[in-house]
């Protein structure tokens, strides 16, 4: 087999999946960027501070702040007093939650596409090879919440999710 052919392979189709996925999430964020990362993020792990945040979506702080304060001004996020005195814990409101529930069906809409000619047993084999794959690429804490930053929880909880998994395998090392 060609390596350099199935490679390139891959990266084509990861492209192709985050263009469609970026665009159909944007639409349903209000904004570019990483808003919805963050809406889903802040969805999935309530009450983190701007500075983790800011580490899992990969932005400056002040970036991140922007971002907070957009969303705060759009009543979408709110900050509250973190667990410290000094930090801010963020949380979704209500109408985040409800605007990071219509990101995640954008997501998992045009994710289907790219799914929607393979058979049964051929999905079933993506997905061992996709869990095999992200437990390989899991190799921190900080890489878990990256990889995940978009990831309907709900559907892969933490006790099915190969990346969690791989995580607490770190930990216990």
């Amino acid at each position: 087999m060609d390596q350099a052919r199935t490679l390139n392979l891959l990266g084509a189709l990861a492209l192709s999946i985050m263009d469609t996925v970026n665009a159909g999430v944007a639409s349903q964020a209000g904004y570019g960027g990483e808003t919805a990362a963050a809406l889903v993020t802040l969805g999935a792990d309530p009450g983190l501070s701007i500075n983790a945040l800011r580490q899992i979506l990969n932005l400056s702080h002040p970036g991140t702040v922007r971002l907070i304060d957009r969303l705060a001004t759009a009543n979408l996020v709110e900050r509250r007093a973190g667990v410290d005195g000094r930090t801010l814990a963020l949380f979704l409101t209500e109408v985040g939650q409800q605007r990071r529930q219509a990101i995640l069906k954008a997501r998992r809409e045009q994710l289907q596409l790219a799914v929607n000619t393979l058979t049964e047993d051929e999905r079933q084999q993506l997905t061992g090879l996709l869990e095999k794959m992200l437990t390989a690429m899991t190799t921190s804490e900080l890489r878990n919440f990256e990889i995940c930053r978009l990831c309907e929880e709900e559907v892969c909880p933490a006790d099915r999710c190969p990346v969690e998994q791989k995580y607490r395998q770190l930990q216990s090392l």
